[in-house]
């Protein structure tokens, strides 16, 4: 990771991810850079189950479980551990969801997750989660193949962490289940590709 001198967008900023047309290798690029409404504020929590950390994550099923105990997936969100040290894929899908998303909503958020997620099991975008938000060409954050350091002392990136250990343990669905990419709705790329679904301002496809 880059240090932390390395400047990040805006609090009001997002970094919004457009394509091309049908280039499978490059699809994810031309980033601008487009003022969002402030992050939204994370919803207090309408249970007290306990938080999805450690042990729990290990356990798909147990995983599932506990989830279905919960009423939003805000309140998911909210009981999610964000404490514990996340490693380096979890680092690399955080990150991602936290530059390319962090003004969304959190199914906003969730969706560019299940997004890379989906690309990491298509050896076409990458070997792994970090190989493929790396994939030259990709996302404008990265920055000479690293991704530099988000500031994670911020609570977007709470809530990005508590979004990838979500997504990568499939403990909520998401609206753009099957999508492999997105682009900003202020774009018309001209895709011929079945739309998977519109999400505040993304538009995604498989």
């Amino acid at each position: 990771m880059a240090d932390e001198s390395i400047p990040t967008p805006a609090a009001n900023m997002a970094v919004v991810t457009t394509s091309p047309a049908l280039n499978a290798g490059a699809d994810i690029r031309n980033s601008q850079q487009v003022a969002f409404a402030p992050p939204r504020e994370v919803v207090q929590p309408l249970d007290r189950a306990p938080s999805l950390s450690g042990e729990q994550q290990t356990g798909s099923a147990d995983q599932a479980a506990s989830a279905s105990s919960y009423l939003s997936l805000a309140s998911l969100v909210a009981n999610t551990d964000t404490v514990t040290p996340v490693n380096n894929e979890t680092d690399c899908l955080a990150s991602a969801v936290f530059y390319e998303s962090r003004s969304e909503s959190l199914e906003g958020q969730l969706a560019v997750a299940r997004v890379i997620l989906n690309r990491s099991e298509q050896t076409r975008f990458g070997a792994d989660i970090c190989s493929v938000v790396t994939q030259p060409g990709q996302f404008s954050f990265v920055q000479g193949g690293k991704i530099p350091e988000p500031g994670t002392y911020r609570p977007a990136w709470k809530t990005a962490v508590a979004i990838a250990r979500i997504a990568m343990k499939n403990a909520w669905e998401s609206k753009a289940e099957g999508a492999l990419y997105f682009h900003a709705r202020r774009v018309a790329p001209g895709w011929r590709r079945s739309r998977v679904a519109v999400i505040d301002n993304h538009i995604f496809y498989r």
